[in-house]
């Protein structure tokens, strides 16, 4: 599947907009191998959908060369982040139906996989296709459906916060370990950084698998 054929399925969206106030730092700029989040999850997008646009909050990545765009209700939490993109989406040329959007601290995601999440979306009759980890479901590394900005945006203007209350108003379809174990035997594929010591436990991990 060529860049052209995967861009007229999905649109890929990197979440970049939250405070990262437990990290201390933009968690989008921390580096591994030689690389900022921002740019490894990017690349990630670009090689499963052949695109990408980064959801921003205060600051624009100058150094980066992706399309980028304001969250529209900047620290209002990560849900608003996620209709932004689809907005955005809904308001671009073609026939695109759906948008992957992705945290940018998940350094252990691959491109396999969320190729892979599209080709479920593609043959799904759901609003959202979202894994579920150990740790529950996984809202950050999803598929979702745009024409769902409309029901996610009237849960979000009655006060919704919260990504597992607003997903309670569209059809969901969850991916458990039978979907996602292959693609991570070590069960590292949503381990995301949300404080230093997450961090050093991650570069840990990664510098040994990479040494």
């Amino acid at each position: 599947m060529n860049g052209i054929e995967k861009q007229m399925t999905a649109l890929g969206y990197v979440q970049a907009g939250g405070a990262s106030s437990r990290f201390g730092q933009d968690k989008a700029l921390v580096r591994l191998g030689g690389q900022t989040m921002i740019e490894r999850t990017c690349a990630l997008l670009h090689e499963a959908t052949g695109n990408a646009t980064i959801v921003m909050g205060a600051v624009r990545y100058e150094f980066s060369t992706v399309r980028q765009i304001a969250d529209r209700w900047p620290g209002e939490g990560p849900l608003g982040g996620i209709i932004t993109a689809l907005e955005d989406a809904g308001g671009l040329p073609g026939q695109v139906e759906w948008a992957l959007i992705v945290s940018c601290d998940m350094p252990f995601l691959t491109a396999a996989w969320l190729e892979h999440m599209v080709e479920l979306a593609e043959k799904s009759d759901a609003a959202a296709i979202v894994p579920r980890s150990v740790s529950g479901l996984e809202p950050l590394c999803a598929c979702w459906r745009i024409v769902s900005a409309g029901q996610l945006r009237a849960a979000f203007e009655e006060g919704v916060r919260k990504i597992g209350e607003a997903l309670r108003r569209v059809r969901m379809e969850v991916l458990d370990e039978s979907e996602w174990k292959r693609f991570d035997t070590a069960g590292r594929l949503f381990w995301n950084m949300n404080t230093p010591a997450d961090f050093e436990e991650i570069r840990k991990v990664w510098d040994a698998e990479k040494s």
